[in-house]
């Protein structure tokens, strides 16, 4: 799946964007399907919107986001779910975990959305897990783990649904750099395993991935 952005402009943006050079807003761009795309990108220039935009919960822009030639506003809500469930996996910044569920439920509500043949094994889940160290509190409840172990129970429910494309918005503010690159190794994986491409947000550069297209918004 390609995704080509036509001059895209957030509408609240609007100004500051065509008054500074950006390298995503207001220009043609063309991701490729298998990509890994790094936005580098400081506070305030609208990489949340951005992701937001893409993942297509957000919709106060100019310009067009296209999947595969087709603008978001042609999909019905039963197309957009399905590419969701299917072919679009995201990390939120602020990671919409269900406080009142488990670690584990919380993974679960991705796996059990590909049907009754999860797309992922609960052993491949314990294995995700183990990587990143959080194995130990798979069975708490979300609201008492620390934000580091929030964030690397959401990177794991990304992974456990089908993707042909992973938006991630920060994903690893809150880890230090041996998990950070548990992480990445386990994201990189998944990827090259599945020929699936990511767009990622960050405020700064890393050498976490091997970036195929790099961009300042």
């Amino acid at each position: 799946m390609t995704i080509q952005l036509d001059h895209l402009i957030p509408v609240p943006l609007r100004d500051k964007v065509l008054q500074q050079a950006s390298g995503v807003w207001n220009q043609a761009l063309t991701w490729q399907a298998g990509q890994f795309v790094k936005i580098n990108a400081p506070s305030g220039t609208g990489k949340t919107t951005l992701m937001h935009y893409l993942y297509n919960i957000r919709y106060d822009y100019t310009g067009s986001i296209s999947l595969d030639g087709r603008p978001w506003p042609t999909f019905s809500k039963n197309e957009v779910a399905g590419l969701r469930q299917q072919q679009l996996s995201v990390i939120f910044q602020d990671l919409r975990l269900f406080d009142q569920l488990t670690a584990w439920e919380n993974i679960n509500l991705k796996r059990s959305m590909s049907g009754d043949q999860p797309f992922c094994s609960e052993e491949r889940v314990q294995e995700m897990a183990g990587a990143l160290q959080v194995s130990h509190i798979l069975h708490q409840s979300a609201k008492t783990l620390s934000y580091g172990e929030r964030q690397r129970i959401a990177i794991i429910r990304a992974l456990v649904q089908p993707f042909v494309w992973l938006f991630m918005d920060e994903p690893f503010s809150h880890l230090d750099e041996v998990n950070t690159a548990r992480a990445a190794q386990l994201i990189t994986e998944e990827c090259r395993h599945r020929q699936a491409g990511f767009v990622l947000t960050d405020l700064d550069t890393d050498q976490h991935f091997d970036y195929h297209v790099h961009h300042h918004l």
